[in-house]
């Protein structure tokens, strides 16, 4: 009788656990069924996110580690010597202090101008639409038009810039010629053609701030620029922050309109990083140090988007 008891103990027992994970594998069956869809649309991007971004990366660090030509040449091994001379370049390091001296000039006024924009606009101007749409309307073209513009205004002699200087008794200016203000002409460019952009993301900032704040402020006595320093302004920090990194990242990347406006003929004050990469790889041929310098590059840009992150974490916190 013991042993039949506990056997009639075991069989008790076993009998419910067997039974949770018949139900466990009855349900887990069809969850697996459901997931096989979400897969089949998943695996597209999954394939083309390798193919076109995962696979580049690790086959252009391989690539910083040869002497690949673009004909096709060399490809042996050579180690941290391509890095070793890109630290020692001084015309590397001309281009990088090129494209930092772009950022500087163009993230002060793309963040200023696009609020200013956006101000006026929600102040309640004329035509608020049409504010909207011609603020907006450049940052919908392409970099080759607004370059080709752009070329236009600044033509040493049918130039609408010289010849609204010429109309004031001033002497014409080279824009794109002159090295002492070709980098300001490309800046000026950049900046009418990307400030919508900004100008969109602080007008829906503006509009949710709650109506609530400036009815107490009101209430306080405050005037319309008590209200813009101590209500408007505070509340639009989070944006600005935002703007100033997205707007340093694309800054340092800058490529299309320096190419396009000096019509491929970039001059040493001019030539920023990704331009001389393009032209170390494909002018040059030389693949192998164009992927060193793009991936010390990579290294400067992740280390200041970490150090711009951390920043505003710490602010938020």
């Amino acid at each position: 009788m013991t042993t039949a008891a506990v056997g009639n103990r075991a069989v008790a027992t076993a009998g419910p656990a067997a039974d949770d994970a018949e139900a466990t594998a009855t349900r887990e069956r069809p969850r697996n069924r459901e997931n096989g869809p979400g897969w089949a649309f998943v695996a597209p991007l999954v394939v083309f996110f390798a193919l076109f971004l995962v696979w580049p990366l690790i086959h252009g660090l391989y690539l910083s580690f040869t002497d690949q030509s673009m004909t096709g040449a060399g490809g042996a091994f050579v180690g941290l010597a391509n890095y070793a001379e890109a630290f020692a370049d001084a015309e590397m390091w001309r281009a990088l202090w090129n494209t930092v001296w772009f950022t500087l000039l163009s993230t002060v006024p793309l963040v200023l101008i696009a609020l200013v924009m956006a101000l006026l606009v929600e102040a309640g101007l004329p035509g608020k639409w049409l504010w909207r749409l011609s603020f907006f309307m450049p940052f919908l073209l392409a970099s080759t038009v607004v370059s080709l513009i752009w070329v236009w205004i600044f033509n040493p002699q049918l130039g609408l810039v010289n010849s609204v200087l010429q109309s004031f008794g001033l002497a014409a200016v080279p824009w794109l010629q002159d090295p002492t203000v070709s980098m300001i002409s490309i800046v000026i460019a950049t900046v009418w053609w990307t400030v919508g952009f900004n100008f969109l993301l602080y007008l829906a900032a503006i509009q949710n701030i709650p109506e609530q704040q400036y009815e107490a402020a009101s209430i306080d006595g405050a005037g319309r620029w008590r209200k813009l320093w101590s209500v408007t302004l505070p509340q639009l920090a989070p944006t600005t922050m935002l703007i100033v990194i997205l707007q340093i990242l694309a800054s340092l990347k800058v490529f299309d309109q320096i190419y396009q406006m000096m019509n491929q003929l970039v001059t040493p004050a001019t030539q920023s990083v990704v331009v001389y990469i393009f032209d170390t790889g494909f002018t040059g041929y030389r693949f192998g140090y164009a992927s060193a310098i793009s991936y010390i590059f990579f290294a400067i840009v992740l280390i200041i988007s970490l150090v711009q992150f951390r920043t505003n974490a710490r602010r938020s916190a």
